[in-house]
């Protein structure tokens, strides 16, 4: 992947005496999560964001952030030659060492718990740059559940100069292991920032969105699942398909060939099952809008569909966000084909029951976490540039 041909995007500079704050995008998640901070930095009288993105699934990467009105400063030219998280650990740290030199921000700051997230937050640790960690303190306490993204959230963990956590539940497993209160602070979910500003814009539904009195809305693309686990949860959606005339599923699928490749083989032709592609973030939520239930094991989805009152069945065997499971409006049902398939099912079956869950919740905030996020950044940075109180 080649950087932009326009020179000034890739060298994009203030020439104010704004703070350089280098924030780092890796996946479309993560640009969803990160753009109502960078537009809030970009609004502020003090910060200057300059955005890098590490060229996984640019497309996608980049129109997220368009909705946001963000423009890219940077995409790192990886050129990986296979799908090891060996291979894009080293060509992205070694890319971001680059970047830190030339651009000599004040703070790096990113979102999550990718691998991105994890080399970022090690590259600003070598060059004593204070790392911000967005979405801070989620665990499972399984090291390899998800994998490899409870290992990220821990390197992240020990490296960041301050935390932000979506929920006090976060915050409290960060308190667990030894982070200091000072550096750490409950924000809500900027997820949810971008879900409330979004669904207000009364979007169309998706084309091929099924017509349809319950469809269902499902995503996986775990790494854990690949293989065995993803066909029997796939199968146990086209079993919950054939078992209910009145039900449609509508199933976005995801770049990695690992996940994309059985969606099609297991839940193509059909009659009632669409696959499609990823979809832009804008029309992904008029999706959630409409749909009737979701089957996922996205995080970000966990997150959001609470918040629009639409029921969880999460293709997982734990979860890092256990709030929205202790409201009523997620359940964790694992791959199992028989298990999935009868978790549909009883939804389907017991309207009391889809009732209880319909109902909207907000564990992960209020819409404002944003806000909350740079008036901090800029009290914490005070104490690296005096000049910033006087701003």
């Amino acid at each position: 992947m080649n950087e932009p041909s326009n020179a000034s995007k890739s060298s994009r500079r203030p020439t104010s005496s704004k703070l350089c704050c280098l924030c780092i995008v890796g996946t479309r998640p993560e640009a969803i999560k990160m753009g109502s901070v960078i537009a809030e930095l970009e609004r502020s009288d003090w910060a200057f964001p300059y955005v890098v993105t590490t060229g996984q699934h640019a497309d996608v990467v980049e129109g997220a952030l368009r909705d946001f009105g963000v423009v890219t400063s940077r995409q790192l030219n990886l050129e990986r030659r296979s799908g090891s998280l060996n291979e894009l650990f080293g060509k992205v740290i070694a890319e971001l060492d680059r970047v830190i030199d030339e651009v000599q921000p004040y703070c790096v700051i990113a979102q999550g718990d990718t691998t991105s997230v994890a080399v970022a937050s090690l590259a600003a640790f070598h060059k004593k740059i204070p790392f911000m960690h967005i979405e801070a303190g989620l665990r499972t306490g399984k090291l390899s559940d998800p994998y490899p993204e409870e290992l990220n959230r821990r390197i992240a963990g020990l490296t960041a100069a301050m935390h932000f956590a979506p929920t006090r539940a976060s915050l409290d497993n960060l308190l667990r292991e030894g982070v200091a209160p000072g550096d750490c602070l409950v924000t809500g979910n900027t997820g949810i920032d971008a879900l409330l500003q979004t669904a207000a814009r009364h979007s169309p539904a998706p084309e091929g969105f099924p017509n349809l009195p319950r469809v269902i809305l499902a995503t996986a693309h775990r790494r854990e699942s690949f293989g065995a686990p993803l066909e029997s949860a796939l199968q146990g959606i086209r079993a919950a398909a054939d078992r209910h005339d009145d039900l449609g599923v509508f199933f976005l699928t995801h770049p990695n060939p690992h996940a994309h490749e059985p969606a099609r083989r297991i839940l193509g032709g059909h009659p009632r099952i669409v696959v499609a592609d990823a979809l832009g973030y804008s029309e992904m939520v008029a999706a959630l809008k409409r749909c009737w239930m979701v089957v996922t094991d996205s995080g970000g989805l966990q997150e959001e569909a609470p918040a629009l009152g639409k029921p969880v069945l999460v293709l997982r065997n734990t979860t890092e966000r256990p709030e929205a499971v202790r409201a009523g409006a997620v359940r964790v049902v694992g791959t199992d084909l028989t298990a999935v398939a009868s978790a549909i099912s009883q939804l389907c079956d017991d309207p009391e029951l889809y009732a209880r869950m319909s109902v909207p919740v907000f564990p992960y905030g209020d819409g404002h976490a944003a806000k909350r996020i740079v008036a901090v950044m800029r009290e914490r940075l005070q104490r690296r540039v005096p000049t910033l109180s006087a701003a």
